[in-house]
């Protein structure tokens, strides 16, 4: 081996190995930080999941609100732009024209892109008043937040639906034509079989981008540390209760233990996702 390759080597290998301390530091930081919580504050780790309770104050840290509003808005998100992406996706590979196919796969590209503040700010000005006018309520919501949730986790979608339809052999496609099946029957019946694994990690990605946003969920959601009673009312998810206490949480209190225990809940959930991501690949294999 040459010099050259091996100092390159040696360079990717341990670029490489950085990668699992620098983890394993970020998991220890936030778990020693949320620790404090449950051994100087003494808050049940049942408290803090099931109580709707939030009031540093009074030393009550239940997060249950602001995880029903994750979850509410990330289900919404995934309930309308799991389905609609992949119907792009199957347009895209199997119906439109080549060169429609290729300048709205450009659009759906630049989406990618697209800064989150931009998406709440639209959300802001267009999502949230036309549903003021519509529910009679102040428009923010896990209705507004999911909207534009939808617009932000359909390019992931649509892209990786897209590279695991095309992805599968024209014999599967040109077989199903030649015994007789229509159009619709083979993409129903041979190719979203066929694809059903990678179509389910696009949606787990599009899970993962939809449960860890921040900024444009913000803007639209209202920030209330409730549990609403419907989708049009004020609500608040993980993400922004973190960002909107941190600057106002001194060292060791009540308030920043708490918030790290949010973080090391948020960080669970996206490894989870990411688990099953792999799970789900490995049983294609």
């Amino acid at each position: 081996m040459h010099r050259e390759e091996f100092v390159a080597l040696a360079v990717l290998r341990s670029c490489a190995f950085l990668v699992v301390p620098a983890m394993a530091a970020l998991v220890l930081y936030l778990v020693l930080g949320a620790s404090g919580l449950f051994t100087v504050d003494h808050v049940s780790l049942l408290e803090f999941l099931t109580s709707s309770h939030f009031d540093p104050d009074a030393h009550a840290a239940g997060a249950l609100p602001f995880i029903f509003g994750s979850l509410a808005v990330t289900g919404f998100a995934l309930a309308i732009g799991g389905p609609l992406g992949v119907a792009v996706a199957i347009f895209l590979a199997e119906i439109a024209p080549r060169r429609v196919a290729r300048t709205l796969q450009f659009a759906i590209e630049i989406l990618v892109g697209v800064p989150s503040v931009v998406y709440g700010w639209v959300g802001l000005m267009i999502v949230v008043p036309l549903l003021r006018g519509l529910t009679d309520t102040a428009g923010f919501g896990i209705c507004a937040a999911g909207i534009v949730l939808v617009v932000m986790i359909l390019p992931t979608i649509v892209a990786l639906s897209l590279d695991t339809l095309r992805a599968l052999p024209r014999t599967l496609v040109e077989s199903s034509l030649a015994l007789g099946a229509t159009r619709w029957e083979t993409i129903r019946h041979a190719m979203l079989p066929a694809a059903r694994t990678g179509l389910g990690v696009a949606l787990i990605l599009g899970i993962a981008r939809a449960i860890g946003e921040t900024l444009a969920v913000e803007m639209v959601i209202g920030n209330a540390g409730v549990i609403p009673h419907d989708l049009f009312h004020a609500a608040a998810a993980l993400p922004t209760e973190i960002v909107i206490d941190m600057a106002g949480a001194p060292p060791g209190s009540f308030l920043q233990h708490a918030l790290f225990a949010m973080a090391c809940l948020l960080l669970l959930i996206s490894m989870l996702l990411v688990l099953g991501v792999r799970w789900i690949a490995r049983s294609r294999k």
